[in-house]
């Protein structure tokens, strides 16, 4: 009993003490929430009110050279606390100065209505009033330091400086929808600004930094600001675009969109070996002119049926598969051919069509009759066979680009409900299928790039201060997509196109081009729509030696609508000026060696100016009194050696390392046309000296 009597008195202690506890937490949790309520109300309005967010720098958006193509520029806003002690003292006497000075700086409000603001701010103790009805930049900033009470300052003044920086983009629309835009954040801009769209929505972890956070404290009247964490700012993205290519293709295409009043067209330049995008231009029609308005590039409103530069996907299945070679036999009779109960057409079947023709005569010539016939007397009996090879490829697939919004392909397959009779021939020739420009483009690269097909990708690097964070190398999507023998023909095929076929208006006397034209009906509402046409070329260059890939595709031009008269002179413009700029530089041989005599570098030029120049110097080691206004220049025993030189029609002359006013004289009385890049002396001319030339021709010259 005694045991018991000591057990139960023990758990009665034990009872009695968690019961005092309880009454006590009971007791707080009443007098946080009912009896000191106010109390702790008080605290969190005073955390809320005075705790500030401090933004972050937002990093760089940058070419590939380090040229910014998207920065972060401060804007303010000027408050006034009317509750301090230094503006009560002046308040009566400025207060109508100060309403004066703003509303001639902002002119949205009368002196009087300014007046009436302030004075209704003051007799409230405002201790925040807003006095800017808008960002004003840092030479604002300053002017408005000036105005009245404000020019004595933080304290004895009253002004409150708040900073929001803003984004900008120094290129103006360059590349605009690639790099991308900011919005306001989820519900309603609570938290800021964010990457919304393009390369500042796909890099905003990297590219938003890290808040930091500040508090206000009023210190005897005064309002003293303390930073408790400060703002980490954000990293750079270094991108693979380049600036002068961007250029290029941008203006080009921009041309030609005014000439055909196409509703929006795209170009993109692709480094071969890389997949590295070095330029993508995206252009639409917009209140009458042309903007980056939309991604064509990549984006579902570009995925279009491609026409016909998925036939050379359909021809490289069936070679791969051993079914036909390039120069087997078809007859495309009259360029019309009625498959089941559809008729297909070709693009010249007009004029009478091309008969029997080789596969590589088929491809060249860009007939529809001809390879839906070469598909569907291989695969009719088998068409699994046919769009199994095809998804081998990995056309089928989204690219995985870092941008959000890629255009899903679409490719049917035999036994779905949309699969019909005639699908397999329609399809053959670019029918039934959608892909995206930078999908096809990925394709043709891979044949470019010896049939290893690469990711194409639009970053390199991401620095913080400069420091590597992170490296992005070449992604490969497929080491090999064919054998190395499909590989050659289909190489030789497109190199054809450009030499007899479709393309050949696009030859030039510097370099091969490669590449396939496409033509595709475009399909809306009720079936495809009269008169309205996609036009496209896409290839690679130089052909021999493949550096850039690319694709031009335009939408809907009035009048011409083949792919060679619309798309094509885009794309030989801008590989014309690639090569000039990019290829040509690389191949600049080296100068020889000096002898035992050190001689200045002298380039043929003007005579006048040379003898000039060289008097100036008190260059004695020079010889001749060249009778001709330009001089040539050589040197000799030790002595440069000036003669005269005369113009020759018809030949380029040598303007390397010249000046540009003398390049310039010299190239437009040879007859040729200038274009000119850069700054400096001159490093690389398109047209290789010593070669015969036209009148008219167009010369283009990169200065460094």
């Amino acid at each position: 009993m005694g045991i018991r009597r000591s057990v139960i008195s023990r758990l009665a202690i034990v009872y009695f003490v968690l019961l005092l506890f309880g009454i006590v937490v009971v007791f707080k949790m009443i007098s946080v929430q009912q009896i000191k309520n106010d109390r702790w109300e008080q605290i969190a309005k005073n955390l809320s009110e005075n705790t500030v967010i401090v933004e972050p720098n937002r990093g760089n958006i940058c070419a590939d050279d380090g040229s910014v193509l998207a920065t972060s520029v401060p804007g303010y806003y000027v408050r006034i606390d009317l509750a301090a002690e230094g503006v009560k003292r002046v308040y009566a006497e400025e207060s109508d100065s100060l309403a004066f000075y703003l509303s001639g700086f902002f002119g949205d409000a009368s002196r009087k209505e300014y007046n009436r603001r302030l004075n209704e701010a003051y007799r409230s103790g405002n201790r925040g009033f807003m006095l800017t009805p808008r960002k004003i930049d840092y030479a604002e900033l300053q002017e408005i330091k000036k105005f009245p009470i404000l020019r004595r300052g933080r304290f004895g003044g009253g002004m409150i400086i708040e900073q929001e920086n803003k984004r900008i983009t120094p290129l103006g629309i360059l590349a605009y929808r690639t790099i991308g835009g900011l919005n306001k954040g989820a519900y309603g801009g609570v938290h800021g600004n964010i990457g919304y769209t393009g390369l500042e929505g796909a890099y905003e972890q990297y590219l938003k930094g890290e808040n930091g956070i500040s508090y206000k404290q009023n210190l005897s009247g005064r309002w003293v600001t303390r930073t408790e964490i400060d703002p980490r700012d954000g990293m750079d993205v270094i991108t693979t675009l380049n600036v002068k290519l961007q250029d290029i293709a941008e203006s080009a295409l921009y041309r030609q969109l005014k000439e055909t009043n196409s509703d929006w067209a795209t170009a993109i330049l692709m480094e071969v070996e890389t997949g590295e995008i070095k330029a993508v231009a995206n252009l639409g029609l917009e209140n009458g002119d042309y903007y980056e308005n939309y991604n064509y590039a990549l984006g579902h409103a570009g995925c279009y049926e491609p026409g016909s530069t998925f036939k050379l996907i359909s021809l490289m299945v069936a070679m791969e598969d051993g079914l036909v070679d390039t120069s087997d036999v078809f007859d495309t009779g009259s360029g019309v051919w009625k498959y089941k109960d559809r008729t297909i057409y070709d693009s010249d079947w007009r004029y009478g069509g091309h008969g029997k023709m080789t596969v590589k005569q088929i491809f060249e010539k860009s007939s529809n009759v001809g390879v839906a016939k070469i598909i569907t007397s291989c695969y009719e009996n088998n068409p699994k066979k046919y769009v199994d090879r095809v998804y081998n490829f990995g056309v089928n697939k989204p690219l995985g680009i870092e941008l959000k919004g890629e255009g899903q392909p679409l490719f049917k397959y035999p036994g779905d409900k949309d699969w019909w009779g005639t699908t397999l021939a329609w399809m053959s020739y670019g029918y039934e299928t959608k892909m995206t420009p930078l999908q096809i483009l990925a394709f043709y690269n891979a044949v470019a790039n010896n049939g290893k097909m690469v990711k194409p990708r639009l970053v390199k690097e991401i620095r913080d201060n400069g420091a590597l964070v992170k490296e992005f190398t070449p992604e490969i999507l497929n080491p090999m997509i064919v054998s190395k023998e499909t590989l050659g023909k289909a190489q030789k095929m497109l190199e054809g196109v450009c030499e007899t076929g479709t393309g050949r208006s696009l030859q030039n006397p510097y370099f091969k081009l490669a590449g396939k034209t496409g033509t595709a009906q475009i399909a809306g509402v009720g079936g495809y729509q009269k008169g309205m046409y996609l036009a496209s070329f896409a290839g690679y260059f130089p052909a021999d030696n493949p550096k850039y890939s690319m694709i031009v595709t335009f939408n809907n031009p009035k009048g011409a609508y083949y792919g060679g008269s619309v798309a094509g002179p885009v794309f030989k413009e801008i590989a014309e000026k690639v090569y000039a700029s990019q290829i040509l530089m690389e191949n600049i041989p080296d100068e020889e060696p000096g002898g035992a005599i050190k001689l200045p570098d002298v380039k043929k030029g003007k005579s006048e100016h040379i003898l000039r120049v060289a008097e100036e110097l008190e260059i004695e080691n020079i010889k001749g009194a060249p009778q001709t206004e330009l001089a040539s220049v050589k040197t000799e025993g030790g002595h440069i050696v000036l003669a005269d030189d005369n113009i020759t029609p018809g030949i380029v002359p040598d303007v390397r390392g010249m000046g540009v006013s003398d390049a310039i004289f010299l190239l437009e009385n040879a007859g040729l046309n200038v274009k000119v890049s850069g700054v400096g002396k001159v490093k690389v001319q398109s047209l290789n000296p010593g070669t015969k030339c036209r009148v008219g021709q167009t010369v283009y010259l990169t200065l460094s």
